[in-house]
This record gives structure tokens, C-alpha cells and sequence, in this order.
């Protein structure tokens, strides 16, 4: 039987206009507050991590529409300036070092270390102490900023990059070395 890949990053569109169009619903219907929005915002990001902002969150996703559409370095600060000043990104962005769920090799072994991963992935070509597959360098899902868009686990080649459930005993082990 033949494996169907389905890439993460097809499926983030979808997933943020149903919930866009749920928070907004139940906002207008008085089902939910805001400090609800941002309770299960942050309870989201001890599962997921950062993944509200980039997946689920009305702001983000017209932000994400500005900066792209018009495409200049106004209006990417003004983007970078709401992810910085939303209470759920903050709380989000902390939990990213342990969530449950992080990106990480499935295989480190057969990595070919070509650096497509991190090539895509926003947070490892802005700051440079951060790489998917360098042997000693801080994995960027673990950043703040990291707010699992999963481009890199849809790019790699070999398909050894996941969104997986996190080894608390490989972390330390990690840390020690």
C-alpha cells in the first residue's frame, strides 16, 4: 500500500480559517471572552507551543495578510511589533522549550545534512546559534520566536524531520553533553 504524504504547511490555511471563524463566532455570540481566548491560547502552548499564533489567531492571520500582500519592511515590523506584544505569543513563545510536541529528527542518522531545514525555517536564518542538524547548535523549535509554521519539516528530503512528541530524558542528555 502506498504511503500518502500530507504537508503540514497545505493544511495551516484551512485549520486557521476554521478557527478564525470559530473564535470570531463565539466571541460575537458571547460564548467565550477574551480572557478565555487567552487562557486556552496558552494552555494550547503546553501541548504545542507557539502554535496559536500561527495556526489559530484573527490578528496574526490578517498581519500575516498585510505583511505579505504589500511586502516592505513596514509592514514586517508591524507584524514582529503584534507577535511582541500579545500576551498568548508571550506565554506561548516560553512554553516552546517544553511542550509536549516539538520538531525533531525522527533519525538523526540519515540526515544528509544538506541545511534545506534550515534554510526554511525563519528562526535558524535570522540568528545563526540556531540549526535543525549542526551537532552542538540549539534547536530552533525551542526559540521564543518559533511558531511552528513547520516549513522545515515539510522541506526536508528525507522526510526525518517531524512534529513529534518530545523525549524529556534526550533533552537532558543533550543539555550534558
Amino acid at each position: 500500500m502506498r504511503k500518502i504524504k500530507i504537508n503540514a504547511t497545505n493544511l495551516r490555511k484551512p485549520v486557521q480559517i476554521i478557527s478564525i471563524i470559530t473564535i470570531l463566532y463565539l466571541l460575537q455570540t458571547g460564548h467565550v471572552t477574551i480572557a478565555m481566548i487567552l487562557i486556552a491560547g496558552s494552555a494550547i502552548g503546553i501541548i504545542f507551543g507557539k502554535v496559536f499564533c500561527r495556526w489559530m489567531c484573527p490578528m496574526g492571520f490578517i498581519m500575516e495578510l498585510m505583511s505579505g500582500a504589500v511586502g516592505d519592511q513596514k509592514a514586517r515590523s508591524l507584524y514582529q511589533y503584534h507577535k511582541l506584544g500579545c500576551p498568548i505569543a508571550w506565554v506561548s513563545g516560553f512554553l516552546n522549550r517544553m511542550s509536549l510536541l516539538t520538531v525533531k529528527h525522527r533519525i538523526v542518522k540519515d540526515c544528509k545534512e544538506c541545511g534545506i531545514c534550515d534554510k526554511s525555517c525563519y528562526v535558524a536564518t535570522l540568528n545563526k546559534k540556531y540549526s535543525l542538524y549542526k551537532p552542538g547548535m540549539k534547536n530552533p523549535a525551542d526559540s521564543f520566536t518559533c511558531s511552528r509554521c513547520l516549513e522545515c519539516v515539510d522541506n526536508c528530503p528525507t522526510g526525518r524531520l517531524a512534529f513529534n512528541v518530545r523525549n524529556p530524558l534526550e533533552q537532558s542528555i543533550s543539555k550534558q553533553k
